[in-house]
């Protein structure tokens, strides 16, 4: 059985993350399987973690997860849990962490996750199936407070007149129907540059899931993991996720000083906690062309070196 969809960057994601017989590597983001099956092909086991219960039982079925020395172990937990649900199973150093940030080819492509807007389908956009739904925000959230995520997660400047015209719209029940807000809000139509709804739908999907303080979390869990030597491959979608990879990666080498507002400041080490980062590594022409939802991918890795991982000062900003 194979992955459904191929994940962006997959050759450089493999050639970074370096797999050899015998490592012990974690998929932070299963989805699909696909970097996961190929860690294994490359003689790896592989912990698949994903906060989305509809990946987790289906990547049961792969026969890789069978057997008492299974090659695939899977955990249905977030960024957030990823360091105690890794240490409970008896893992105490990884080899390599790769981490897929954002939604998914699957979820994107089932109407009833309401994560897309191509099809009508419910308001929902919950990564995991729990607690409230986009619905519920934009339904019952202050009007200043829907401008404010609007403008932090979509970095949309019409964002108060967006906010403005959803509450005057309520009740809202279906990606469609936002969509069309937006949309008549901002004066857009058919044929002009990119769907403005894109924006407000990727700001209200990182505000439920509370997207970016678990990356912050997997970051620094990934950090406390990895064994000397280890591999952090980090593929993000758009520039909020970029610039906080980039940041946490040149901070643990010791490049910049630390510190924002989704990664705490940090009791700087002794040494570097990472080797010198890669640059941006960005999908080419011809993956593009089998894949246009990866345009906007961009990887960065670095090497753990033997340092201890560093102290948080505020460790209850990192879970969302």
């Amino acid at each position: 059985m194979s992955a459904p969809h191929i994940p962006v960057l997959l050759d450089e994601v493999i050639a970074a993350l370096a797999p050899a017989p015998g490592m012990i590597m974690a998929d932070g983001t299963f989805g699909a399987g696909g970097y996961s099956l190929a860690l294994i092909a490359a003689g790896t086991r592989v912990h698949g973690c994903d906060r989305d219960p509809d990946a987790i039982a289906a990547g049961r079925l792969l026969p890789q997860c069978a057997g008492p020395d299974a090659a695939l172990v899977l955990h249905h937990c977030r960024f957030s849990q990823i360091g105690e649900t890794l240490r409970d199973a008896g893992v105490a150093l990884l080899d390599a962490v790769v981490f897929d940030i954002g939604v998914s080819s699957m979820q994107l492509d089932q109407p009833g996750r309401g994560f897309a807007f191509s099809t009508d389908g419910p308001l929902d956009m919950r990564m995991d199936r729990d607690g409230p739904s986009a619905a519920d925000f934009l339904n019952t959230a202050d009007e200043a407070d829907i401008a404010d995520v609007l403008y932090r997660y979509g970095e949309e400047r019409q964002s108060r007149r967006i906010a403005r015209a959803v509450v005057a719209a309520r009740p809202l029940t279906g990606t469609r129907q936002f969509a069309d807000i937006v949309r008549r809000a901002l004066g857009w139509h058919p044929g002009m540059p990119k769907d403005p709804a894109t924006r407000s739908f990727q700001a209200v999907r990182i505000h439920i899931n509370g997207e970016l303080d678990e990356l912050a979390a997997g970051l620094n869990a990934a950090e406390a993991l990895l064994a000397p030597g280890g591999r952090l491959a980090v593929v993000t979608f758009h520039s909020l996720e970029d610039r906080m990879v980039k940041q946490f990666l040149r901070e643990a080498a010791g490049l910049v000083p630390g510190g924002s507002r989704h990664l705490p400041a940090q009791v700087r080490a002794a040494a570097p906690v990472f080797a010198k980062p890669s640059s941006a590594i960005r999908p080419g022409e011809a993956e593009l062309a089998r894949n246009p939802r990866a345009r906007s991918a961009t990887l960065r890795w670095a090497t753990r070196t033997d340092a201890p991982p560093r102290i948080l000062r505020q460790p209850k900003d990192l879970v969302a």
